[in-house]
């Protein structure tokens, strides 16, 4: 009779190393997966929080640019503008005897 003592965890480590590589590769794949499942999911939601406020960013721009097209038809406004040039500049219209029409060939 032998008189070694050997641990549990002893035993069981040289079990798989010598009879169980398949299940210890296995193992390992299997933990790498899952870290690498967590880091996807981490990064998808870390994605998916940008997306939505860039989201809410662009719909805060597209407001501002509806906003400033009506503010820019309101000045571009034909009667706006001949009020503006006969009230501020002094502008008036021509009268047609004095007109002279250039015409270039």
């Amino acid at each position: 009779m032998s008189t070694e003592r050997h641990t549990l965890t002893g035993v069981i480590g040289q079990d798989l190393l010598r009879h169980g590589k398949l299940p210890l590769i296995l193992l390992v794949a299997v933990i790498i997966s899952a870290v690498y499942v967590v880091t996807t999911a981490h990064k998808t939601r870390l994605l998916t929080a940008e997306k939505e406020r860039l989201v809410l960013e662009k719909n805060v721009l597209d407001i501002e640019w509806r906003n400033l097209i009506l503010e820019e038809n309101a000045l571009a406004d034909h009667s706006r503008v001949e009020r503006f040039s006969s009230e501020r500049l002094g502008m008036v219209h021509v009268d047609p005897a004095k007109e002279n029409i250039i015409v270039t060939k």
